[in-house]
C-alpha cells in the first residue's frame, strides 16, 4: 500500500555512508503524523467496507456506515479520525552505517517532530498526553514526549513507523504469564469479553507471544503495525502455527458476537495479528493489544536524500456512503421531560438538538469534589444532559474539531452522586456502562445514550456553536456548552435499565452459531 510505505525522494548515488539530516527527520515524522490523523490505512477500509456488506445487524451496520462516511469526511478535509488523536509512538530501525547530522538525540527528534505535528495550524491536533502521571496530571501541551523504540540493524537507512494510538483501545490492553500447557484460544476468548466496547470495534487484536512480560507487550504492539490479510490468509491457507492460531482466533472471536461498537453483530475484529519469540521453559507469556477504528500508522524510510513524502490514497478505495438524518426521533434538549425520556426504547436513534453539556474524567472528579465540599458548579445540570467529550480545537469556521465520544465506564464511579444530587437527565458517550451505573440510571429514571466512536468528524458537523461555561484551566477536559443540530445517537441504556450492549452481543452469539463463515478478501 503506496501511502503507508515510503522511501525519500531520491535515491543515493554516493556511495559514501548516508547523512541522514536533523531537519529531514523530524519533519518526515511530523509529516506522518498529519498524514495518519486523517487518513486510514486503505486496507482497513477496505475490510470495513466488506464487513459492512456482509453485517446483518441494523445497529452494527449503521455504526460501520457512520465510521465509512467519517473516514472520508476526515481524508477529504484533513480533519482527524477521531478527537482522541492518540499518543505516539515511534518504532525505529536505525542502520549500523548510518550517520547523523544532528545536535539533538533520537528521542528529542522524535518529539520534536511530534510538537510540529501536533501544533499544526490548518489541523491542529488535541494534546493528551499528561505528566506526573501518578500525581498532578499536568497536560504536557504538545503530546510530547513519544514513546519510542529503537533497534540497531545492518544496513544504512533508518527504517520508520509511526503510531497515534488512542486512550480507548490502550486501556483494553491486557497481559496473562499462562503456564506452558495453558491454551491461548482459551484465554483470548476469555479475556476479549472483559474489554467491553471501549477499544472501538471493530479493529484489529495484535497479540504477543513468549520472550518476556516487556517482550510480549512490545510484540503484541509491534504485531499491530501490519497491514490487513485475513481473508488472502484464509484464501491460501496456513503454513505454519501462529498461522493457524490466527484464523482460529480470528472466527472464534467473531463468533462472540460482540460487534460494531459492542453493539452485537458479525464482525468484532478485521484481523488478528500474532508475533512471538522464544520464552523460558517455566513460562508463557501473552499480550493482547487492540488496534481501534481509528487504526493509524504509516511506515517510511530515510535513506539520506531528504525528507520523505507519503502519498495520499485515492478517494476510490472509500465507499460512497451517506447518513441519512431523516430516519431517528428528533429529541429537543432544551425542553425534554422525563416522562419523554421513559419513552425512549433500547436501539432507538435519536437526533438530538439544542444545548448539550460536556464533561469527563478530570470535570468529574472535580464537580464531585465540589459536590462534597458543598460548592456551587459553575453551570446548573438539572434537566439538562451531558456528553463526554474532549473535543480536538476548532480552525478554519468550524464551532468545533471532532468531537467523538469518550469510554463512558471512566465515569460510572461518579454516575449515581451526580444523578442524585445535580438532577442531570442523561448522558452521551461510548461503549457501555457497568451494573453500578446502570443501576443508578435505573434508580433515578436517567438515560445513557451512545455517539459512535470513530465518527468524531461526522459528529463535529452536528455542532453549530461551542463555549467554555465551566473548568477552562482543564483545556480539552473542560466543561462545554454545546449547540447541537440532528446529533445521531442510539439509546444504550433505558430509564428502566436496559442495556443493548447486553443484549445485543447475547442475541448475535446465538445467532452466528447458525450462519455459516464467510471472509471476503479485502
Amino acid at each position: 500500500m503506496a501511502p503507508a510505505h515510503a522511501t525519500s525522494q531520491a535515491a543515493v548515488t554516493s556511495c559514501q555512508p548516508p547523512v541522514i539530516r536533523q531537519d529531514d527527520f523530524i519533519q518526515s515524522v511530523a509529516d506522518a503524523l498529519q498524514y495518519i490523523s486523517y487518513y486510514h490505512p486503505t486496507d482497513y477500509i477496505r475490510n470495513l467496507a466488506a464487513a459492512w456488506e456482509r453485517e446483518e445487524s441494523p445497529a452494527a451496520k449503521d455504526a460501520m456506515a457512520q465510521i465509512l462516511i467519517n473516514s472520508r469526511m476526515c481524508a477529504e478535509g484533513h480533519r482527524p479520525i477521531c478527537q482522541d488523536t492518540g499518543i505516539v509512538t515511534v518504532f525505529l530501525k536505525i542502520g549500523m552505517d548510518v550517520r547523523w547530522d544532528a545536535a539533538m538525540g533520537i528521542q528529542q527528534m522524535v518529539d520534536e517532530g511530534v510538537r510540529r505535528a501536533y501544533a499544526h495550524a490548518g489541523n491542529k491536533l488535541r494534546a493528551s498526553v499528561l505528566a506526573d502521571p501518578a500525581g498532578l496530571r499536568r497536560n504536557t501541551s504538545d503530546n510530547t514526549p513519544a514513546v519510542v523504540n529503537m533497534t540497531v540493524v545492518p544496513g544504512s537507512t533508518v527504517d520508520v513507523i509511526v503510531a497515534a494510538k488512542g486512550g480507548g483501545s490502550e486501556a483494553k490492553s491486557k497481559f496473562a504469564m499462562l503456564n506452558p500447557s495453558d491454551s491461548i484460544v482459551d484465554w483470548v476468548l476469555k479475556t476479549v469479553p472483559t474489554m467491553g466496547a471501549g477499544w472501538c470495534p471493530p479493529g484489529m487484536l495484535g497479540i504477543g507471544i513468549g520472550g518476556t512480560a516487556e517482550k510480549a507487550m512490545l510484540l503484541a504492539k509491534e504485531a499491530l503495525m501490519e497491514p490487513i490479510d485475513i481473508g488472502d490468509l484464509r484464501a491460501r491457507g496456513p503454513s505454519n502455527r501462529l498461522e493457524e492460531l490466527r484464523l482460529e482466533i480470528f472466527d472464534k472471536v467473531n463468533a462472540l458476537g460482540i460487534g460494531a461498537q459492542g453493539l452485537g453483530g458479525l464482525t468484532t475484529v478485521l484481523d488478528i495479528k500474532i508475533r512471538d519469540y522464544p520464552t523460558h521453559a517455566a513460562n508463557l507469556p501473552v499480550a493482547l493489544i487492540p488496534n481501534c477504528a481509528a487504526t493509524r500508522h504509516a511506515h517510511f524510510v530515510l535513506d539520506g536524500s531528504g525528507p520523505v513524502a507519503l502519498e495520499p490514497p485515492s478517494l476510490e478505495d472509500w465507499p460512497k456512503l451517506t447518513y441519512d438524518a431523516s430516519k431517528g426521533r428528533r429529541v429537543d434538549l432544551d425542553s425534554v421531560t422525563r416522562d419523554e425520556v421513559a419513552s425512549w426504547k433500547p436501539g432507538e436513534v435519536l437526533l438530538l438538538n439544542g444545548r448539550l453539556l460536556t464533561g469527563r474524567d478530570a470535570a468529574h472528579k472535580r464537580i464531585v469534589g465540589m459536590l462534597d465540599r458543598g460548592e456551587p458548579l459553575p453551570v446548573e445540570f438539572s434537566g439538562r444532559f451531558i456528553y463526554y467529550v474532549g473535543p480536538v480545537d476548532p480552525v478554519r469556521d468550524e464551532a468545533v474539531g471532532p468531537a467523538g465520544p469518550t469510554t463512558a465506564t471512566r465515569m460510572d464511579k461518579f454516575t449515581d452522586q451526580v444523578l442524585e444530587q445535580t438532577g442531570l437527565l442523561g448522558m452521551i458517550g461510548k461503549a457501555e456502562r457497568g451494573p453500578a451505573a446502570i443501576e443508578a440510571i435505573r434508580r433515578h429514571r436517567s438515560v445513557y445514550l451512545m455517539a459512535v466512536g470513530g465518527a468524531a468528524y461526522l459528529v463535529s458537523k452536528a455542532i453549530r456553536a461551542a463555549r467554555v461555561v465551566g473548568f477552562e484551566d482543564l483545556g480539552m477536559e473542560a466543561i462545554y456548552e454545546f449547540t447541537v443540530q440532528d446529533m445521531p445517537v442510539t439509546v444504550a441504556v433505558d430509564s428502566a435499565g436496559e442495556s443493548v450492549h447486553r443484549t445485543g452481543p447475547r442475541e448475535w452469539q446465538a445467532r452466528i452459531g447458525r450462519i455459516p463463515v464467510v471472509v471476503e478478501t479485502g
